[in-house]
């Protein structure tokens, strides 16, 4: 697909996605295409990622697991793209409805002000609930601070991962483009663990969704300084400074650049050591503002949030504009 056909279609899934997310009642009748990658994923652990091979067999095997991974995503992407330009201009919308299953706008402030709510109704039982559905920490580690700065902390890692980081992929090269990033990024999660069983066999997985993420993380960035600038309340030159402090002292390549930007624009810190399981993984603190968030902070984080993707809307609908031009 030539650029200003991705553009239109980036710009249609991103209205389609905001609009009806993903179904439940679809989700329920045939899951999600991130579920079906897993499932692959999975099955493909189980059969390659022998414990008795040695480290290097395990990672030509995670190599082999991923190219495996890649070769069906990229087969069934183009096969439905093909499918749906066999109707010509309206296949725009099919297509777009295909590719909006792999953006999370919608489901991603849902599960965000879900931890606001739990908070504000429910109390820090009820907020450790909600925000055990999106962090991988122990919940019963953090008081109320703790999952509030959690809570942000995942809006601003996944706004990358789940929303900008999609849509640049899927504006660089249509549903394939989209499909072979979520590929990517499901396999990290799932195997992409410096765990014994996976430091070896997830090895190409991890790596390649450190590339792959590394344009989108720093556009994301961007998108909420401009963001801060639209907002009375925030700060966007404390977010720009955090950015360009903060977002290399992060244990992540990739995850420093929104968080430093969220922390800064909203006069946070966020990050730091957190506890996942019964281990506690140092980190380098974003921002330099008061570490005491609340449930208004998540609310105040998730305003921003509404006005970047509105920005990332923008930045397609004029990208589309100017390579018709």
């Amino acid at each position: 697909m030539a650029m200003p056909d991705t553009l239109l279609l980036l710009l249609a899934a991103l209205l389609i996605e905001a609009a009806l997310g993903y179904p439940q009642r679809l989700y329920a009748l045939i899951g999600h295409p991130v579920t079906w990658l897993g499932a692959l994923i999975a099955r493909l652990d189980r059969a390659l990622n022998r414990e008795d091979a040695s480290f290097a067999a395990r990672k030509a095997a995670g190599i082999a697991a991923l190219l495996i991974l890649l070769a069906v995503t990229v087969t069934l992407s183009l096969g439905l793209t093909w499918l749906c330009r066999t109707l010509g201009p309206a296949g725009l919308l099919p297509l777009a409805a295909l590719a909006s299953t792999l953006l999370a706008q919608r489901s991603l402030h849902e599960h965000v002000a879900a931890v606001a709510t739990g908070l504000e109704n429910g109390g820090l039982i009820a907020g450790r609930k909600a925000v055990s559905m999106i962090v991988g920490r122990n919940p019963d580690s953090l008081d109320e601070a703790g999952v509030s700065r959690a809570a942000i902390e995942s809006l601003s890692e996944n706004f990358s991962d789940g929303v900008v980081a999609p849509a640049f992929w899927l504006g660089v090269a249509g549903l394939p483009g989209i499909a072979l990033y979520k590929a990517v990024n499901t396999a990290d999660s799932m195997i992409g663990h410096k765990t014994p069983r996976h430091l070896a066999f997830g090895w190409a997985a991890a790596r390649l969704d450190d590339l792959v993420n590394l344009p989108a993380s720093r556009l994301t960035a961007l998108l909420l300084v401009a963001s801060a600038g639209l907002d009375g309340e925030a700060d966007a030159a404390g977010a720009w400074r955090a950015v360009r402090r903060d977002a290399r002292r992060h244990r992540s390549p990739n995850a420093g650049w929104p968080e430093a930007a969220m922390a800064g624009a909203l006069a946070l810190r966020l990050a730091g050591p957190r506890i996942y399981g019964d281990v506690t993984v140092e980190d380098g603190w974003m921002g330099d503002g008061r570490a005491e968030a609340t449930a208004a902070d998540i609310r105040r984080a998730l305003r921003l949030y509404r006005r970047a993707c509105g920005l990332l809307w923008g930045l397609a609908g004029l990208g589309a504009v100017v390579a018709l031009a």
